[in-house]
């Protein structure tokens, strides 16, 4: 059976961005490094590296300037409740990160998150098209996703 596993290029402090994700996440941990051989004085680099988050494995490669992320890829966590969203959303821009819309955003070495309550697609799935568009409607004015107000607009 083929496996899939998602490849992060980092142009540089993909170790650095592995071990702070995990910390994030209860089940959150790094799997394996691979450290680039140095001849002389210099301490090995980091190459390449393995870390799961949520029972999904992922590697890193600090691959240099040629190639960063784009918010054409993201990570996509769902949540249960407002105070999983604050804690993810504050933590994930702490120290240089960028807010965007509808959840997403963008943290320090520049990989795209967003951050999203499982109660969403209970709104998306709904029979009822007007709440379906309220729920939309309200989204498309936030950053940071409100649990509470997209309830508020689904339930009108």
């Amino acid at each position: 059976m083929a496996k899939v596993t998602p490849f992060i290029w980092f142009p540089e402090g993909a170790k650095e961005a592995a071990e702070y994700y995990v910390s994030l996440f209860d089940d959150g941990r790094i799997l394996w490094v691979q450290n680039f051989p140095t001849s002389g004085a210099m301490d090995p680099v980091v190459y390449t590296l393995a870390f799961e988050l949520g029972g999904t494995e992922y590697y890193a490669i600090n691959g240099g300037p040629a190639f960063k992320p784009t918010m054409a890829y993201s990570m996509f966590i769902e949540v249960d409740t407002q105070a999983e969203i604050d804690r993810l959303w504050d933590a994930l821009l702490k120290d240089g990160g960028e807010p965007s819309q509808c959840g997403w955003l963008t943290d320090r070495w520049g990989l795209s998150w967003q951050v999203v309550p499982t109660q969403l697609w209970e709104f998306y799935a709904s029979d009822d098209p007007e709440a379906v568009n309220r729920t939309v409607a309200a989204m498309l004015t936030m950053g940071k996703l409100d649990l509470p107000a997209l309830q508020a607009a689904f339930d009108g």
